[in-house]
């Protein structure tokens, strides 16, 4: 699977696949905006951690910070969790939707290239289901290299 990125509730791509939405329609509220922010961990800097319940993605830097994303995850009972890696990136991917989106959405395209108006956005992390806006992605593309680890967690920890 891969690590798409738009921020949205869901990963329903709605009834327009292939619409190039407008800057203004890319601006998050303040709380999602790409932040630095304090977060205990024993992870090692680097390390990406993903809390699906928060709707946050964050990237473990040195002195209990991290870099944090706010993101849209997918519809409930298409979640994970988990120890993964980053396997793969790409710039402007290609998408083919899933058959469980094509039965959901039997309407939508078979195969839609890389550019602006694909769902997949701008840059993909090859991983699974969790979606950034294309700033976010251009900028954690640029940061992360092939083989990060990633901590994925639905539930918050107390």
């Amino acid at each position: 699977m891969s690590l798409a990125f738009a921020q949205r509730e869901d990963m329903s791509i709605g009834d327009q696949p292939g619409l190039i939405p407008n800057p203004a329609d890319e601006e998050l509220p303040l709380q999602f905006r790409r932040q630095i922010v304090l977060y205990r961990s024993t992870e090692a800097p680097g390390t990406i951690i993903v809390h699906t319940a928060e709707r946050f993605l964050y990237v473990v830097q040195p002195n209990g910070r991290a870099l944090r994303y706010g993101i849209g995850v997918g519809r409930e009972g298409f979640q994970w969790q988990g120890l993964l890696r980053i396997t793969r990136k790409q710039e402007w991917p290609d998408w083919t939707p899933p058959p469980e989106m094509i039965e959901r959405q039997p309407y939508l395209p078979r195969f839609m290239a890389g550019g602006p108006g694909n769902p997949m956005g701008a840059r993909a992390l090859y991983l699974g289901e969790t979606r950034l806006v294309n700033g976010d992605v251009i900028d954690l593309y640029d940061r992360i290299p092939v083989g990060t680890k990633v901590i994925v967690r639905q539930k918050p920890e107390l």
